[in-house]
C-alpha cells in the first residue's frame, strides 16, 4: 500500500513535464522494463514525491544533482521514512548519470540483485560516487 497526499500529484505531473537532463537520460534506460521491471517516474509515496519507483521491488531511484548537496535533513528523513514503508532506496549522482550511463546502471542492477535476494550478511553498499567502482 502506498499512502500519498493527493496534493502532491499536481507536482508529480509538473515534475514529469519539466524533468531534468538527468532524470530524462535515466528515464530512457528505466522505461519499458529493460531493466527487467516497470518502473514509475515522478511516483507520490507519502510526503515525496520519489524520481523513479518500481512497485514489484518496492525500489525507489534517486538521482541527486546540486540542489541536494543543502538538504542532507531532508534526504535523510525521506529515507527513513521510505525505509519504514519497507522501500530501498537507491540514490546516484546527477554527475554519473551523465558521465558514466553504464556504472549507473551497474550500481542500480546490483541494487536490484540485493533487493531481489537479499544476502544475510548484505549491509548498505556504497554509491558508485564514493568508491564503489
Amino acid at each position: 500500500m502506498n499512502p500519498y497526499r493527493s496534493h502532491l500529484i499536481k507536482y508529480a505531473r509538473e515534475n514529469r513535464r519539466s524533468g531534468n537532463l538527468s532524470e530524462a537520460l535515466l528515464w530512457n534506460e528505466l522505461k519499458g522494463k529493460k531493466l527487467g521491471y516497470r518502473f514509475t517516474k515522478q511516483k507520490p509515496i507519502g510526503d515525496y514525491i520519489a524520481d523513479f519507483y518500481a512497485k514489484e521491488l518496492n525500489l525507489v531511484i534517486e538521482v541527486d544533482g546540486w540542489t541536494h548537496d543543502d538538504k542532507y535533513t531532508y534526504d535523510r528523513d525521506r529515507d527513513a521514512f521510505m525505509k519504514s514503508m519497507g522501500i530501498h532506496v537507491v540514490r546516484v549522482d546527477d554527475k554519473d548519470v551523465k558521465r558514466d550511463m553504464n556504472m549507473v546502471l551497474a550500481w542500480i542492477k546490483t541494487n536490484i540483485a540485493m533487493v531481489v535476494e537479499p544476502s544475510p550478511a548484505a549491509g548498505a553498499a556504497t554509491p558508485p560516487s564514493e568508491g564503489n567502482f
